[in-house]
């Protein structure tokens, strides 16, 4: 005997808890648990001894499998594996986990399988970009890393602002572009180290060729030579420069954290903040201006966009920058 039953879900932790329920229930009474399209139509096959219906059993198995493929690349991979491991477990799992080749596949393939509806695409996406930005860092992927995280930075303000793991994700998206600035920041050490090299021995064996020329050796020739090896080794030290290490400009950083900013907002009294710092500030210690003590609120905030576009523009010639402690 087959019993159809529909549940509509209003989220997806009802969706994931449903789910566990499914589970546990299939497990111990031996049914079928049947999942499609965002919603779960449930096929409850008795095993009344050897009196069930075979073919009736062999159509609810293949209805069984389409529908887990559906159900599988409509709802977030991620969703499934905290299904997989309730109560925060998954995280760890995730952090040693060794087949992020898998994940990748799975999450570019679920993007083309997104029917349900806008809220969940969205909710499904940030997390889709988020979780393939991940997979893609442990490949050492860290360009396409990085633009999969910024996409699930981006997707995650439209969808939920206040829902979406912004501080985490932008941990991770500064982890990928630091570890991508230390890639290419190697890369370029070498080739400058090793032109820096052939320069020197090109330079030397010139001013060796033009001494033999001349009846002994001078001291104005030396002193040449010197001088412009000392040119030389300027500027290879000064095509360096943007690779090293230093401090950041105080007008990049906002003035409670010391940190550079992320989404600046400047305040009536003209100073500049950490949204989500000052946001916090007003929330809980009160509302006023932590550096003009006059009072202020959220709604008197705006974007700073020149500081925006000025942390934009210094982080892309000073990857260094991104590293957080």
């Amino acid at each position: 005997m087959v019993k159809y039953i529909r549940h509509d879900f209003s989220s997806f932790s009802c969706l994931v808890e449903y789910i566990q329920s499914l589970i546990m229930a299939s497990w111990k009474s031996n049914s079928l648990p049947y999942m499609t399209n965002g919603k779960c139509l449930t096929y409850i096959i008795g095993y009344s001894g050897f009196g069930f219906d075979l073919c009736r059993f062999c159509c609810s198995m293949l209805a069984l499998f389409d529908g887990i493929v559906s159900f599988f690349f409509v709802t977030s991979s991620f969703v499934l594996l905290n299904v997989m491991f309730p109560s925060g477990k998954f995280w760890p799992f995730a952090k040693s986990f060794t087949l992020w080749s898998t994940v990748v596949d799975l999450c570019i393939l679920r993007f083309s399988y997104l029917t349900v509806s806008l809220q969940v695409k969205c909710f499904a996406l940030w997390q889709a970009h988020y979780m393939l930005g991940l997979a893609l860092l442990k490949r050492e992927e860290y360009a396409e890393g990085a633009r999969e995280l910024e996409k699930a930075l981006d997707l995650g303000r439209g969808a939920n602002p206040k829902g979406y793991m912004v501080e985490e994700i932008w941990q991770e998206l500064a982890r990928a572009r630091y570890l991508l600035w230390e890639q290419e920041s190697t890369r370029r050490s070498w080739d400058l180290q090793n032109l820096k090299e052939t320069c020197e021995e090109a330079l030397k064996e010139k001013h060796f060729l033009d001494d033999s020329q001349i009846e002994g050796f001078t001291d104005e020739n030396t002193q040449s030579n010197l001088e412009q090896l000392e040119a030389l080794s300027r500027v290879f030290n000064k095509a360096a420069e943007d690779d090293i290490p230093t401090e950041v400009p105080d007008y990049l950083c906002c003035k409670i954290t010391l940190d550079i900013f992320r989404d600046p907002v400047i305040a009536p009294s003209g100073v500049t903040y950490e949204r989500a710092v000052i946001l916090d500030h007003l929330l809980k210690v009160g509302k006023f201006d932590p550096v003009s003590r006059e009072p202020l609120y959220p709604s008197q905030l705006v974007p700073n966009l020149a500081i925006k576009e000025a942390v934009h523009a210094f982080l892309e010639t000073h990857g260094w920058a991104y590293k957080t402690d």
